[in-house]
């Protein structure tokens, strides 16, 4: 292998001898660049929690309280902008920077058994084709355990069923908004009398109770079809939180170990936090839990909204001993990204999309809102790509930065360390590969430099 001391002197490095993987490394290099003031990294782990736990808990507050009343359509903005959300959080978020570290063109991807394959597209296929069995082997259990068929239709299903597999959210909201029901047990008592009077009486109580029969046996097929339905869509919640999570702990650490970029991460995270909470937030709340769990929204919510500012506050801890650009560390947060960027595919359009557009027998055939929820599932999906912009062109000054710290450049001043530069390029004091994203460095800061 090519001589390494290119990674204390980038003035040891000669293209026509280095070894690509050795200046590929140089590329990927970062240290430990900690700096700003601790106040207001600790001031993130509060306005993080507060921002995560608000917006995930509105959702669940609204359809669980009915004093609270929230118009249909802003319900339904919630619930479809949060799934555009959970979407491009899987491509933007998790896979393209599973690329930038793990990817064939880092240190990591050029290194031993990595160099073998492209493994962040394998790891999310891998992860995406686990959720899949686990949902199938989910449904199937839930089906033979109560006697039903997934898919079927009105008729062939037992009485309440096709009620229970309506749309959850357009359930939940209607069941959570309307007034009290009016009770038929008056009504048959009154039946009952009047046949005393006439003579009929005898009949008319057989038939009621064969009527009576009849209707606890409705009531006992409703109550199995609410319960296949909850543990059908808890699963999937669950499987979806669980990628959340993943993608929020590497947020979190990133975020108390920032240091230049952090000015520019910080409000990134605030809003990626408060669009992937309200999406996860208005999932949880089209879920009818049963009256023996009603605890389980309101914690899952916690969970989420605790799970960020946790790891905000172990990233300030360990701020002056971890690295983020070392190969632990990009292995680690690489193989979590891809992991979780196939859980949220599989999830956003299966769960999430696939099942209340394509396969819901009981969508809504008004075009107005069809459109409005296909609007909202593109908006939360486009903000979270730009949010994804910004934060890669916060990390990506980052490592500029670091280059130009390299070479003896100051990046507080882009005009002087492109004057510098240009000197420094007419003697080739530096590789081609080194003063190029260096030259990129000083062109992001707003000052063009011409290339030789």
């Amino acid at each position: 292998m090519a001589d390494n001391q290119y990674l204390s002197n980038p003035t040891s490095v000669n293209l026509d001898t280095a070894d690509p993987r050795d200046v590929i490394c140089y590329m990927n290099r970062s240290d430990q660049t900690y700096s700003g003031s601790l106040g207001v990294h600790v001031s993130a782990i509060f306005v993080v929690f507060f921002v995560s736990t608000t917006f995930t808990f509105f959702p669940v507050v609204a359809t669980n309280v009915p004093k609270i009343k929230i118009p249909l359509y802003v319900y339904l903005f919630a619930r479809y902008f949060g799934a555009g959300v959970i979407i491009a959080t899987a491509f933007i978020h998790l896979l393209d920077p599973a690329y930038d570290e793990i990817g064939p063109v880092t240190c990591v991807g050029m290194t031993g058994g990595w160099a073998q394959f492209s493994w962040p597209p394998a790891i999310a296929m891998a992860s995406a084709m686990l959720v899949f069995l686990l949902d199938f082997g989910a449904e199937r259990y839930v089906e033979k355990k109560y006697g039903f068929m997934h898919g079927s239709t009105g008729g062939q299903q037992p009485g309440g069923a096709k009620h229970a597999s309506m749309d959850a959210a357009m359930l939940t909201y209607s069941m959570s908004h309307r007034p009290s029901g009016i009770a038929n047990h008056h009504q048959s008592h009154q039946f009952l009398h009047s046949g005393d009077q006439d003579g009929t009486a005898p009949d008319r109580l057989e038939t009621k109770r064969h009527d009576d029969v009849e209707a606890t046996s409705i009531d006992i097929e409703k109550e199995h079809a609410a319960e296949t339905s909850f543990k059908q869509q808890i699963a999937a919640f669950l499987i979806l939180e669980f990628g959340v999570i993943f993608h929020s702990v590497i947020i979190g650490l990133t975020l108390g170990t920032a240091g230049d970029e952090f000015g520019t991460l910080y409000p990134v995270v605030v809003f990626h936090q408060t669009f992937e909470g309200l999406g996860i937030g208005a999932r949880l709340s089209a879920i009818g839990f049963p009256r023996r769990v009603r605890w389980m929204p309101w914690v899952l919510c916690a969970v989420y909204g605790l799970t960020t500012p946790i790891s905000i506050a172990i990233g300030l801890g360990v701020r002056h001993t971890y690295n983020p650009g070392s190969d632990t560390a990009s292995i680690v947060s690489g193989v979590l990204d891809a992991t979780s960027a196939g859980i949220l595919l599989f999830t956003g359009f299966v769960e999430l999309l696939a099942r209340d557009f394509l396969f819901n027998p009981d969508r809504t055939h008004d075009d107005k809102q069809l459109a409005f929820m296909v609007c909202s599932v593109m908006l939360g999906a486009g903000i979270m790509a730009l949010l994804g912009d910004l934060r890669n062109r916060a990390v990506e000054k980052q490592h500029a930065d670091f280059y130009l710290r390299q070479m003896g450049i100051s990046p507080a001043s882009p005009a002087m360390a492109a004057i510098k530069l240009g000197k420094m390029l007419q003697r080739r004091r530096y590789d081609r590969v080194a003063w190029t994203t260096a030259l990129y460095a000083i062109e992001m800061r707003g000052v063009g430099v011409s290339r030789v």
